[in-house]
């Protein structure tokens, strides 16, 4: 007579298969057993660190970035000596965030021009592209930025001799100086006429398009989109009453500008630098994501009476894209890492002022960690952005 309970080798079997020959089992053990690993890793380095910093008497604290700064930072957001050590991080962190963000789309523009330049059939334009690719890929970062910043930027003419370009823009050894937009009251009510519009145009872009995929007639989807996306803030441009935006331009002082929108030498360098160097690698993915495509598809394309643009635009590249985009995370994750070379020109990125707060507060460990974690963060964050996207391209196997 049976009681119901399992028997004692059933209690180790799932399946009917043994646990220390069950592969999930396994799976799950060595997960678990690495794991335990890494902490115990972790926990005895953080321990060592501890230990050593109250040997030597240093502080692992933050209580540091409430402290007054008291050194002066050539650009960035608001700030004077008299802040504290967190708001001039604050200033680093923005001022990388701004070069990696300009940067990431400049690289991506120059890298796919350059990519269509390397396959067009001109024996010319070609060859000036591969030759821009193979120079640039093979000089070290560092070495362009001290090309770029000493041998050009800096040998630009004086304040008083600036270039002068319209907008009005002068170009400098001091940087470039150009038309600042300033907002005014009525700003915050265009906005919503410009966000409205945003909305509308995708929402009636979007109901047009399933019109006409279901009965065939053109609705103009996309010029009915574009009508609505200019005409909404326009509309509210006057409709606001105050003028939404205006100017406020460069002065000649006695000794330099005043007003308007500054870019400096140093910010110029860096960008200039990064976007080149990265844009000749994003160049090679392109180039190979292209040429993943079929060649099929570029004649089925002319079969049904495509343009070249219009192929490439609506067949070669959204199949390209699901090979282009894996790489190029990395190429966007490189450029922002390759921004901390910012030091070498003296551009105050996060890490050029915190190393600047090492030497005022006699706090490496707790200011590396912060450095560490805001490229940590960066990059997460990049990846994390396009692999959604990634994830939106990819073929759906059924």
């Amino acid at each position: 007579m049976t009681t119901g309970r399992p028997s004692l080798p059933a209690l180790f079997t799932r399946r009917g298969v043994p646990l220390w020959r069950d592969v999930q089992v396994l799976q799950w053990a060595a997960q678990i057993v690495s794991a335990i690993i890494v902490i115990g890793f972790l926990a005895f380095f953080a321990s060592n660190v501890l230990r050593a910093a109250q040997v030597r008497g240093l502080s692992l604290g933050y209580d540091f970035l409430d402290l007054t700064a008291g050194f002066d930072l050539p650009e960035g957001i608001e700030y004077t000596p008299a802040d504290s050590f967190g708001r001039a991080f604050l200033v680093g962190l923005v001022n990388t965030a701004k070069v990696a963000m300009v940067g990431i789309v400049l690289a991506t523009i120059l890298g796919t021009i350059t990519a269509l330049a390397r396959l067009s059939s001109n024996w010319l334009v070609s060859k000036i592209a591969s030759v821009y690719i193979e120079t640039v890929r093979n000089i070290p970062l560092l070495v362009q930025l001290f090309f770029w910043y000493f041998a050009i930027f800096q040998q630009l003419p004086s304040v008083q001799d600036s270039i002068t370009w319209p907008g009005p823009m002068y170009l400098s050894q001091r940087g470039l100086y150009t038309v600042a937009p300033v907002t005014t009251e009525s700003f915050g009510t265009w906005m919503a006429f410009v966000a409205a519009g945003i909305v509308l145009a995708l929402a009636l872009r979007s109901m047009l398009l399933r019109h006409q995929m279901q009965t065939g007639r053109d609705t103009h989807y996309g010029l009915v989109a574009l009508v609505v996306l200019i005409g909404m803030p326009l509309a509210g441009w006057f409709l606001v009453g105050e003028v939404p935006l205006v100017t406020d331009d460069p002065v000649m002082g006695e000794f330099n500008f005043t007003g308007g929108l500054r870019l400096t030498p140093e910010f110029a360098a860096l960008l200039t630098g990064l976007v080149i160097y990265t844009g000749a690698f994003t160049a090679e993915v392109v180039r190979a994501g292209i040429q993943a495509v079929s060649r099929g598809q570029f004649d089925a394309a002319r079969a049904v009476g495509l343009s070249s643009s219009q192929t490439l635009r609506l067949v070669v590249l959204p199949q390209a894209l699901r090979v282009i985009i894996p790489p190029l995370i990395s190429q966007y994750l490189n450029l922002t890492k390759n921004s901390s070379l910012a030091i070498a020109i003296g551009y105050a990125d996060v890490f050029f002022i915190g190393k600047t707060i090492i030497n005022q507060a006699g706090r490496a460990v707790p200011v590396f960690s912060m450095v560490m974690a805001v490229y940590l963060c960066a990059s997460l964050t990049t990846s994390v952005v396009m692999n959604i996207y990634n994830r939106r391209i990819q073929l759906v196997e059924r």
